[in-house]
């Protein structure tokens, strides 16, 4: 099973669809059209580790992956928790973060409340690009100008007098983020460091514009076996198919059959 929601769970799965994996993507629910999905679905939250470790059992998972947003980290703690419980192994799809280059302006942050001290408390025009769910203490700050992209509308709108909502789903491109950011007169974005190219277009895009990015810094995830891309995690998956044929012919062998 594939904890999913992201640009790799999605390949990993169309991969696994070409092999002989019987493979299922788990999404959160919380997005109202997901991106469509090469596999299986299942949508909606687990009840926790308890939950999620039932679920393991009872649907005799071999391997789970979590392959979640990097800043989903209630749901990849609740996976080790859950994988330990039940020794399912377990392996983390983790995107690289991004990392400052030249011309770059970054202001790292915890979070939307420590974001909105740092923006100050004179009028800016600022870019959020961070989520539904982080946009609530950004109405501490009705002084401020926003535009707010989001994959769906933004349910209750925010309080604040001046916000312009914008529906899209990535990718989206350097160009195109530069002609948005202009045509708002940006002059500051907020963003989750969330790696990858689908979104990596406003970050280049501020640094040709000379604009500061308030980036959320990254959570901690739990320790466990990782890998970086998508054919990392199907030579994973190779290899522990292969471990546990070799076990079982070993405790068959054992057992005189």
């Amino acid at each position: 099973m594939i904890l999913g929601g992201t640009t790799e769970a999605r390949e990993l799965g169309l991969a696994l669809s070409q092999r002989d994996f019987a493979t299922t993507i788990s999404l959160a629910g919380r997005t109202v059209a997901p991106a469509a999905q090469p596999v299986p679905v299942r949508r909606g939250g687990f009840g926790g580790v308890d939950g999620l470790a039932e679920f393991l059992r009872a649907d005799q998972v071999d391997f789970l992956i979590d392959a979640t947003h990097p800043y989903a980290q209630t749901i990849s703690a609740n996976a080790a928790a859950a994988a330990a419980r039940t020794n399912t192994p377990l392996l983390g799809l983790r995107r690289p973060p991004w990392t400052a280059v030249d011309g770059d302006a970054w202001i790292d942050v915890a979070g939307s409340e420590e974001a909105v001290r740092a923006l100050g408390s004179g009028s800016r025009r600022v870019f959020l690009a961070v989520g539904r769910q982080e946009l609530v203490p950004f109405n501490s700050a009705p002084q401020h100008h926003y535009v707010v992209r989001s994959v769906d509308p933004v349910e209750p709108p925010l309080a604040a007098p001046n916000v312009h909502y914008i529906l899209a789903r990535g990718p989206f491109t350097e160009n195109g983020d530069r002609a948005l950011l202009e045509s708002f007169a940006i002059d500051a974005v907020v963003a989750k460091n969330s790696g990858g190219e689908a979104t990596y277009g406003k970050i280049a895009a501020a640094r040709s514009l000379g604009i500061p990015v308030f980036m959320f810094k990254r959570p901690a995830v739990p320790e466990v076996p990782s890998v970086t891309t998508v054919a990392e995690a199907v030579a994973w998956l190779d290899h522990a198919v292969g471990l546990a044929a070799d076990s079982a012919e070993a405790r068959t062998v054992r057992r005189g059959v």
